[in-house]
């Protein structure tokens, strides 16, 4: 090989590999712009929304005491044995998917007991809550403080919670605004806690990691099928199984939480099972306690283009369409009568709508009415830092921004009291 061959082959890697690091580096700046601009557009699209109460518009909800044959429900017996089933239909069918209760084997081990927590205030216990069905098995991890200075059964509140277990970090080391157990145990109250990933992580790509792939897989096949949300709830039910077997705790008592998510989760999951006492959602928002025909926030076309895994498959039709539901908001919180529920909301959390929850609350009336239970909220949304308590139904819209306060805690904790007479 003469100097010129060589000389042409040097020159010809050179270019090589000059091309070869220009196209590498193209593609990683291409990537890059296209990380950018999909949160550009997100950014946008959530601007985009409406947050000018001028620009609701006129809706009109669906009926909530006329049932599908055009009968005017006036009698708990008839909301019970006609209407009510109706209305979960509608929910299962066309937003959350069904919830199955049937499973073949449940066990409960406690895995660490401690009745010196918290300096001997109370007594912690983890609990591992095991489901088998089809020779398949889930296991899910319960964390459960209750207070050592009252001798009988005590209220349990039961937390769906979504921002993982350094929430309810049981060493306190890490005392989280979350979850104030201190602030639960101080009050009488038990606390408890689970994390959804157990369940149903929350990913659209990975939810059905858990109770969708081991123990109901028929579930993903069906289009009214359950999601994350509805098996979160399905997650809480099986914790109740395990409350109704542990002498420390009233099963009669207990009180449902979730923030945000896990707020739509409670709702669904409070509907449900009528082992619930209180129902609490904290800022839960669209498909939540928020009105989903208010033309205001979050809209069903962006939680569902976003977190569809939540939600079974027939829900995204209702985007940008949501005259078409057969349902809204109002007519879940009416599910739960006549049993209590509080909505709690944050005047910084727009996108969540606190005049829209607060209207759903008001508007599922009626049904508590039908049980003799004499409610009476006020047209108008009460004011920030003011919490109104009408027999079975709470509310507040507290300043600051997205997220579950000791604030808000303090409000549940008040609730509760007044409605178990404590």
């Amino acid at each position: 090989m003469n100097n010129n061959t060589n000389l042409c082959v040097k020159v010809g890697v050179v270019i090589h590999n000059f091309v070869t690091d220009s196209l590498i580096k193209y593609e990683f700046v291409m990537k890059r712009i296209i990380i950018v601009l999909i949160i550009f557009l997100k950014v946008i699209l959530s601007f985009a929304q409406n947050y000018d109460e001028s620009k609701v518009g006129n809706y009109r909800l669906p009926h909530l005491l006329v049932s599908e044959n055009k009968n005017r429900v006036s009698s708990f017996t008839d909301w019970e044995n006609i209407r009510r089933p109706e209305i979960l239909k509608l929910f299962e069918d066309n937003v959350y998917g069904m919830v199955p209760t049937y499973f073949d084997d449940i066990s409960f081990k406690v895995i660490n007991e401690d009745n010196k927590a918290m300096d001997g205030k109370a007594t912690l216990k983890e609990v591992d809550i095991t489901v088998t069905r089809n020779q398949k098995t889930v296991t899910m991890h319960l964390f459960m403080f209750t207070p050592n200075n009252i001798n009988k059964p005590v209220p349990m509140f039961l937390v769906i919670n979504h921002r993982g277990t350094k929430t309810m970090d049981i060493t306190r080391q890490n005392i989280d605004g979350f979850w104030p157990a201190e602030d639960v145990i101080n009050s009488g109250y038990g606390i408890s806690g689970f994390d959804v990933k157990d369940i149903s992580p929350d990913n659209k790509e990975n939810f059905i990691n858990g109770v969708l792939d081991q123990l109901y897989p028929e579930q993903l096949e069906m289009n009214n099928g359950m999601r994350a949300l509805g098996a979160w709830g399905w997650g809480a039910s099986r914790v109740i199984d395990y409350f109704e077997t542990d002498s420390s705790i009233d099963e009669t008592k207990i009180i449902s939480v979730g923030h945000s998510r896990g707020g739509k989760a409670s709702l669904w999951f409070g509907a449900q099972d009528k082992r619930v006492a209180i129902t609490i959602s904290n800022e839960s928002g669209n498909s939540g306690a928020a009105l989903s025909r208010r033309n205001f926030g979050e809209t069903v076309e962006v939680i569902t283009k976003n977190f569809p895994h939540w939600f079974c498959p027939n829900y995204p039709q209702y985007a940008n369409n949501e005259d078409k539901l057969p349902v809204d908001q109002h007519m879940l919180l009416a599910l739960i009568a006549p049993r209590a529920v509080y909505v709690a909301s944050a005047a910084e959390d727009l996108w969540a709508d606190p005049k829209g929850q607060y209207l759903a609350l008001y508007e599922a009336q009626p049904t508590f009415n039908l049980y003799g239970i004499d409610t009476n909220l006020p047209v108008k949304m009460p004011e920030i830092n003011k919490q109104i308590i009408e027999s079975h139904l709470g509310f507040h819209n507290r300043e600051g921004k997205h997220n579950m306060t000791p604030y808000d805690w303090q409000q549940f904790i008040k609730f509760a009291n007044i409605y178990f007479n404590r």
